[in-house]
């Protein structure tokens, strides 16, 4: 057999053999002779004193054997081997170290019990055992139990080797019963994966179960929720019908006796208005307190408003004065009250019926405040929490039920309205769904009136021009073209489809890439591009009706904004009615001149109580202003009337008037458009005259309560002192930037159109009075 020889020793043609460890063999059996390793078999000789050589030709039954004995050091430790799982009890070196511990024989037989049976069930070919580890590890895990795979292993020289073994994928199945331990392997493999199926099958059962139930909780609990509000708000419902005939029957006996009135400027549901409810419940709060103090003006009446932001001292100290201008006033009769909410729901876009329902110590200020006295509320755009709030203060709301409110109060229940009453409305289209829809109306209105000039796009919840767009249709090519069209037609030949058609088509063709660079927003604040405005104005049902700027010149259009109240007991009454004036854009309403003298007075009556009449039959009560368009018609030259918009809620022009009726004493006449206000007092005895100096050249003589003697002196005042006040607050940098000059050129327009009118009611001849009606005084 060619082996390869340790270091060491030399290459000679024989074999070194213990016959104590290797019996002799004959040639037969050579081949059934294997070795591990040629290392391990040098070792397995090398551990042993005792040589015995041989020719390498051929090995004899009975070869001639002669000890020889060399000094080679031997370790201390008795070393033994395991071939194949199979001890050799009959070996000279098991036999030495079974005599050398004798005494702990039985702890290590069975700690070799072991160890033999790792051995065989991984088929481990041959291991080397330190005896002197084997007999220590025995003794030591005697009291211990079953020794583990580490210290089983830990025993043997050439352990790295064994562990590989042991360690191989499968070693185990090669051994001694391995097709058994395969096949419940295989078992217990299948049936692990079988339960493991059927648990995640049960896991997934009970998780849908336990969803289905969570879900049904859910579902009965929030059908039971909704039952409940769906009750309370029917009970809230009834309570108010109940006390608004209360308040119906004895209006006449409430409004001449001693009252309080509850002023709450609520904002309502609309979405458009609860995404600007902070910054419109700020600018709102400012003159709705003017209501408040404009009807202390009668001695039997007490108000509280409710704020919907915390009034700083500066403001309260301002309307304090205001209420100390009128002798007969005092502070004790106006409450200004804050909703304790408001510092709990600052993220929340609520509106302020809703923040006072959850406000329960302002709730029991108010019904202390009230009790044993007449009170109602007035409300702004009621909610069905305004609802709630009367019923937990139990006083009748002035105003119409919140459905009534939501329905007519928006762009196209308004035009539903005013052509219930018959009156002028402009061309337009509402309940636009969706983008081709609104191509194809817009393309159709364009082709009807090509007399208007610019359209515009309102939502049909906006107000205040937060939700409006406009675009001007001159500016398309085949506009220009229909125009042609119309000329070359006629206008008798024009109204019919066929003659419309080609002007139809190339109109819709133009208008999608128009509309994406010609589309000009009123306002920025809530959407910042046409993409963003026209995503929410297809969201909702939509309004497009014209912008009061037709063919005429500017100069010839006048906007106008009444008043209206309908009393519980059914009496419709004009309270207020007033010119617009804009500040940098048209379609803003900055404020207003009253009395109004765009249209005749008594057509202007007549038109309100049409509407008037038609709201009360729909339900409508308390107060709401109209918003009209007059105008000269191109083709007529004869003034024309729309009817624009219908807003639900105590409005800030008749907030201001009041105010203005208070302050200077007089009195207000809308069915002839005339303001009286008593002369001023020529001498006052013992009293010095007195003046409040708001800013520089800018003083209100507090004895006279007047500032100019006619319309055109009191409007060259104010554009006067608004230049003043504008150089007061702005630094050099940002002179231009507030809208305090572009209100300041629309009042010089109003001026040069009263002065015109004026110079034309004194000619001797035919008065033209073709823009619009002398103001009166």
């Amino acid at each position: 057999t060619q082996l390869s020889l340790p270091s060491g020793i030399s290459h000679n043609p024989f074999i070194v053999l213990d016959p104590e460890v290797f019996r002799p063999l004959c040639p037969c059996d050579l081949e059934h002779f294997h070795v591990a390793s040629d290392a391990l078999f040098f070792q397995t000789i090398l551990s042993h004193s005792i040589f015995l050589t041989c020719t390498s030709s051929c090995l004899l039954q009975s070869p001639y054997v002669t000890p020889v004995q060399m000094s080679i050091a031997r370790s201390s430790d008795f070393c033994f081997m395991i071939c194949n799982g199979i001890l050799d009890d009959t070996a000279s070196d098991f036999l030495a170290f079974k005599q050398r511990f004798f005494l702990s024989w039985g702890s290590i037989l069975s700690f070799l019990e072991h160890l033999l049976k790792l051995l065989k069930d991984y088929a481990v070919p041959m291991a080397v055992v330190n005896s002197q580890k084997a007999a220590e590890l025995a003794v030591a895990l005697e009291l211990e139990g079953l020794p583990t795979l580490e210290s089983l292993l830990s025993v043997l020289e050439n352990e790295e080797s064994v562990r590989d073994l042991v360690q191989r994928p499968g070693q185990r199945y090669k051994g001694q019963n391995g097709t058994e331990m395969a096949a419940i392997k295989i078992q217990s493999c299948w049936r692990r994966f079988r339960t493991r199926g059927d648990y995640v099958k049960y896991r997934r059962q009970r998780w849908a179960a336990g969803v289905i139930a969570i879900s049904w909780l859910l579902h009965a609990q929030m059908t039971r929720m909704k039952k409940a509000l769906k009750e309370s708000r029917k009970r809230h419902l009834e309570m108010f019908h109940t006390r608004a005939k209360h308040l119906a029957a004895n209006w006449n006996h409430i409004r001449t006796s001693r009252r309080t009135i509850i002023h709450i400027p609520s904002l309502g549901t609309s979405a458009l208005r609860s995404q600007i409810h902070q910054l419109l419940s700020q600018l709102s709060s400012l003159l709705s307190v003017s209501f408040s103090l404009s009807v202390l003006t009668d001695p039997d009446v007490d108000v509280i408003y409710v704020s919907p932001v915390q009034l700083g001292d500066d403001l309260l100290q301002y309307y304090h004065r205001l209420l100390r201008l009128t002798s007969d006033v005092s502070d004790e009769r106006v409450k200004i009250i804050t909703p304790e909410a408001i510092d709990h729901f600052r993220t929340h876009s609520m509106c302020l019926s809703t923040l006072l329902k959850y406000s329960p110590r302002t709730l029991k200020r108010i019904r202390n405040l009230i009790r044993g006295r007449s009170a109602y509320i007035v409300g702004g755009v009621l909610h069905s929490d305004d609802l709630d709030v009367a019923d937990a203060l139990g006083v009748p709301i002035l105003g119409s039920a919140p459905q009534v409110a939501q329905l007519y109060g928006s762009k196209s229940g308004s035009k539903r309205l005013f052509s219930g009453a018959g009156v002028p409305v402009p061309p337009g289209a509402y309940c636009i769904y969706n983008q081709q829809q609104m191509y194809e109306v817009l393309a159709q209105l364009v082709t009807s009136n090509l007399e208007v000039k610019c359209w515009l796009f309102k939502m049909d919840n906006e107000c205040g021009g937060w939700g409006t767009a406009y675009c001007d249709v001159t500016l398309m090519k085949s506009y220009k073209w229909a125009l042609k069209e119309f000329r070359r037609y006629g206008f008798e030949k024009w109204s019919n489809l066929w003659a419309q058609e080609p002007a139809l088509l190339h109109i819709l063709e133009e208008l999608p890439g128009f509309l994406e660079q010609h589309v000009q927003l009123v306002t920025k604040v809530r959407f910042s591009s046409w993409d963003v405005f026209l995503e929410a104005f297809l969201s909702q049902v939509a309004v497009v009706p014209p912008s009061s700027n037709p063919v005429p010149p500017s100069d010839s259009i006048t906007n106008l904004t009444v008043d209206m109240l309908v009393e519980p007991n059914g009496e419709v009454s004009m309270m207020s009615c007033g010119d617009q004036i804009h500040a940098g854009s048209p379609f803003q309403f900055s404020g207003s001149t009253v009395p109004q003298s765009s249209m005749e007075p008594t057509d202007l009556h007549t038109l309100c109580m049409r509407i008037g009449e038609t709201c009360k039959a729909r339900g409508v009560l308390g107060y709401f202003s109209i918003d009209f368009v007059t105008f000269l018609h191109p083709r007529t030259m004869q003034q024309q009337v729309w009817a624009t918009d219908l807003d639900l809620r105590y409005s800030d022009q008749l907030s201001m008037t009041q105010l203005m009726l208070m302050m200077s004493g007089g009195t207000l006449d809308c069915r002839s458009s005339s303001l009286e206000v008593p002369l001023p007092m020529s001498e006052v005895e013992g009293q010095d005259t007195q003046e409040v100096v708001i800013s520089k050249a800018i003083c209100l003589d507090i004895i006279t309560r007047t500032i100019a003697d006619h319309l055109q002196g009191a409007l060259m005042t104010f554009a006067r002192n608004l230049s003043a006040i504008h150089q007061e607050i702005s630094a050099p940098s940002m002179q231009g930037e507030s809208n305090f000059q572009g209100l300041i050129k629309d009042i010089e327009g109003i001026l040069g159109i009263a002065v015109k009118n004026q110079a034309s009611a004194e000619m001797p001849t035919e008065n033209l009075g073709t823009e619009t009606t002398s103001a009166h005084s």
